[in-house]
Parts: C-alpha cells; sequence; structure tokens
C-alpha cells in the first residue's frame, strides 16, 4: 500500500501535512486537528475527496439523520393505526394472477349509465415482473487528489531519481512548486524529502525526487525520462535512513 494513502491533505489548496501540524505550509489555511470523531472523519473524508466543506458537516448530516428516522417513524405509525381502523368490508375487492406473477389489490371502477346498461370494468394492478438477474451497480472509486504529492515510505530503503536538490534556505513551498512543476511536465510519484533525515543524503536540502525503486537498474532506467522532461541535471541515488 502506497503511504500517500495515509497522508492528510489541505482542504484549500490540496497539499499534503503531517496529522499533528495546525497551518498548511504552502497557503498559511488553518488545518483541522485530528482528535475526537470529528477529527477521525474529517481525515477520512480528505483522504478520498479533494474538497472538504468543514467541520459543520458532520453534525448538520446528524441532526439530518435523526429528523429522518423521526419522520419515518411517525409515517409509519400513522400507516399502521390507519390500517387498524379500516374494516374489511370497505377494501376493494383482491385479484389473484396466474404463476409467475404478482397478486395485489385493483381497484373496480363501474361505468354504468342506466340500471339496466351493462357494466363495465377496468382492473389494473402491477406489471409481472421478468426472471433474471438483480442489476448490479459498480461503485464509483474514490477521486484522486492530483496535487497531492508522493511521499518516501518510513523506514523504507531503495533508490529513487534526484531531479532536483534546493537550500533549505529557500523554504519548502519552493521545493514543493517545483515539485508540482515536474508533475505538470508528466513525471510520476514526485515528492520532496528532507536530506537530513536520510543517511544517504547531503544534510541541508530539500529533494525534489521522482519514483520509488527497488533496485538501482529500475532507477537508472527513470533518469533518461526526467532528463527529457525538462530536468537535465536529474540522477539516480540511493535514499536510507
Amino acid at each position: 500500500m502506497n503511504a500517500e494513502e495515509h497522508r492528510d491533505f489541505c482542504p484549500r489548496c490540496g497539499a499534503a501535512y503531517e496529522p499533528l501540524q495546525e497551518y498548511c505550509l504552502e497557503c498559511g489555511a488553518r488545518l483541522p486537528v485530528n482528535r475526537g470523531v470529528v477529527g477521525v472523519l474529517a481525515s477520512s473524508w480528505q483522504r478520498r475527496l479533494a474538497w472538504y466543506p468543514g467541520d459543520w458537516i458532520w453534525p448538520v448530516l446528524f441532526f439530518l439523520g435523526l429528523t429522518i428516522v423521526a419522520t419515518t417513524a411517525v409515517l409509519i405509525a400513522n400507516a399502521s393505526r390507519t390500517s387498524a381502523s379500516t374494516p374489511e368490508s370497505a377494501l376493494p375487492p383482491s385479484l389473484t394472477v396466474g404463476a409467475g406473477h404478482t397478486q395485489g389489490t385493483v381497484p373496480v371502477v363501474s361505468t354504468a349509465t342506466t340500471p339496466n346498461a351493462p357494466s363495465v370494468t377496468i382492473t389494473t394492478g402491477p406489471l409481472p415482473t421478468a426472471p433474471g438477474n438483480p442489476t448490479k451497480t459498480t461503485p464509483t472509486p474514490p477521486k484522486t487528489n492530483p496535487n497531492a504529492l508522493t511521499f518516501w515510505p518510513a523506514d523504507k530503503a531503495g533508490y529513487t531519481v534526484v531531479l532536483e536538490s534546493l537550500p533549505v534556505a529557500g523554504g519548502r513551498a519552493n521545493a514543493v512548486a517545483r515539485a508540482r512543476r515536474a508533475k505538470r511536465n508528466g513525471i510520476k510519484d514526485v515528492g520532496v524529502l528532507v536530506s537530513s533525515q536520510y543517511s544517504s543524503l547531503h544534510p541541508g536540502y530539500y529533494v525534489v525526487f521522482a519514483g520509488i525503486y527497488g533496485s538501482q537498474a529500475q532507477a537508472s532506467a527513470g533518469v533518461g525520462s526526467a532528463h527529457g522532461r525538462g530536468f537535465p541535471d536529474a540522477y539516480q541515488t540511493r535514499v536510507t535512513r
């Protein structure tokens, strides 16, 4: 499972952020605090959908659900009282149809105009159901966030393609902007690493990388693609904690 599925994204600009982060590093928006039931629901929503309306949606949905349940209970109670008070003689005649068809109660409409004229009876009822398998619905997969960046899995060693190394003094926003540019150029699995967190990388840089590979040969194959998509200085390297 990709570690990106466990990350949260800013509801305003779509940038990924850490679980305990309070403000978005790109747009400065206040991030939802993942505490309690509302926090868990908000995080689940944002992992599946790019747009999040706000924490106010949960109490609104809760009271809407209570209203629906209460209304349904009242309608069922009224229907029970009505059926209990209706005498059996007042019910319209029933019509039984052949095998394979539904059975129901049909109204009888008389169109007699004179006492001796023959009556015309019109019967209505549900159409027979066609045999066959029930219709199957295919669930719609959740939409992915187009602005989301790839995160290097925790405690994983492997190889990647370094697109650029930017000094930490330039800020993370600059590195994220370069990563977004790489995604627009068609490079897949682009993310940003803090080099000081990895023993195999020179500290003091934001490393814009592309791909998480299990072997050096696989990473080398991605270098040529990076060169052709606007990053002529890209190279492959090993990433270890």
